[in-house]
């Protein structure tokens, strides 16, 4: 007995029996749990039929003849009810199961799982997504056509060889980058789109730093102008928002140098505490003020403008960081970090794990990745000094000064061996 069938048979059970409960309790007239159980079976059994006497044509037949059951079934409810339902969900549902089951047995069989999840989960939350349709915006609209056209019509044409001078420039890498760094932000906006309008300081804190830290410093450094506690209520917001940005670091990191993010990450997940520990201390000691409740909502959620500079600026650093890897060695490696970091976080992190990638010891690398990260908490002390208030610079100067001491003890006590 071939145990491995069995198994199959019993995964398409179990999904058939899902997308047909889901359908059921939705007064479907067309097919229930039991239906869709049984054309679950039937593209299993139709999948054992064709591998048993190695005919492609018995699946297809047996689709067809699923086809033609929900023509006639159609056609009847048509002439018996007197307002029928013009929908289509369950036919095409009906016809992706029976096509799941048959790819169990032909294909992949942790593919045809997931696909059957995401088809009962889509079929769950349609009126969600319904809803959720409804309240898109045109620049909603606008954000994620953008990303789909840099993403999957821009990035597969882009040539992936190396050109300019020092041979680093990647277009496709580059474009890469950009795509990633838009994907973000557009996470981040309907992040903000589900919870922003409900959240306040410690979300507002978090949206910042998933959406943009820096942008997000400089609309807070403005409002802590606004009353007696602004400059407080403003200095945890903004901090907090650096602190969640090392998630993003961390992220970027293990984009690019998955296999080395182990041996990497530990450093960053301590500063990352040590930071998160200061947030929760500001916390503690202010007072919440509802005028400071409001996210203000990103103009544009994209932010395809700051992606093209970013790009712009990735492919400068590229070449600054090679530069100074040719002609000054590690210690110009250091200072472009710090310049690097003032500039754009993020790119200069993307720039730096490709130099670990092409061969750059990681124990420097890290280490030249957090003086980045230190140099623009750096830069967030500034734009308090220029945009915000005495207050502000008083209290997030205090827990970015102690932020920056500790990222400096890292970077010069952490033994060789600690990591992952």
């Amino acid at each position: 007995m071939n145990y491995d069938d069995l198994i199959t048979l019993g995964i398409a059970f179990g999904l058939g029996l899902l997308v047909g409960m889901q359908r059921e309790t939705v007064d479907n007239k067309m097919a229930g749990v039991r239906t869709f159980t049984l054309i679950s079976i039937l593209g299993v059994v139709s999948g054992f039929l064709a591998r048993e006497y190695d005919n492609p044509f018995i699946i297809p037949m047996f689709g067809i003849a699923i086809t033609t059951l929900m023509v006639v079934s159609n056609v009847i409810k048509l002439k018996k009810l007197d307002e029928p339902g013009v929908g289509q969900t369950t036919e095409v549902a009906a016809l992706l199961i029976f096509a799941i089951g048959a790819y169990l047995v032909m294909g992949n069989q942790i593919i045809g799982v997931i696909t059957g999840g995401v088809l009962a989960i889509l079929l769950y939350v349609k009126e969600h997504l319904h809803g959720f349709v409804d309240s898109l915006k045109k620049k909603d609209f606008a954000a994620i056509m953008t990303f789909a056209g840099i993403s999957l019509v821009i990035l597969p044409i882009l040539p992936n060889e190396t050109f300019g001078p020092l041979d680093v420039l990647n277009p496709k890498n580059i474009w890469l980058m950009v795509t990633l760094i838009v994907g973000i932000s557009l996470l981040g906006y309907f992040i903000y789109k589900w919870m922003g309008k409900k959240a306040g300081m410690v979300s507002n804190g978090i949206l910042g730093g998933i959406i943009s830290s820096t942008a997000t410093s400089v609309s807070y450094a403005k409002k802590s102008k606004d009353g007696k506690s602004g400059g407080k209520l403003a200095a945890f917001v903004i901090f907090l928002a650096v602190t969640v940005s090392l998630i993003r670091v961390m992220i970027e990191i293990g984009v690019v140098i998955p296999n080395k993010l182990p041996q990497m990450i530990l450093p960053f997940i301590v500063l990352f505490i040590f930071m998160a520990a200061l947030s929760a201390f500001i916390f503690y000691r202010i007072n919440k003020d509802p005028a400071m409740d409001k996210m203000p909502e990103p103009k544009n959620p994209a932010q395809f403008k700051s992606a093209l500079i970013f790009g712009v600026l990735y492919g400068v650093i590229l070449l600054m960081v090679a530069f100074a890897k040719e002609e000054f060695g590690d210690k110009g490696l250091y200072i472009v970090s710090i310049i690097g970091g003032l500039a754009n976080k993020d790119a200069i992190t993307l720039s730096l794990s490709h130099l670990i990638e092409r061969g750059v010891a990681v124990s420097m690398g890290w280490r030249l990745i957090m003086t980045a990260v230190l140099s623009n908490l750096f830069f967030k002390i500034l734009i308090a000094a220029v945009l915000g208030t005495r207050q502000l610079v008083k209290w997030l100067g205090l827990a970015i000064v102690l932020s920056i001491l500790a990222g400096l003890l890292l970077i010069w006590l952490w033994p060789q061996g600690w990591h992952l």
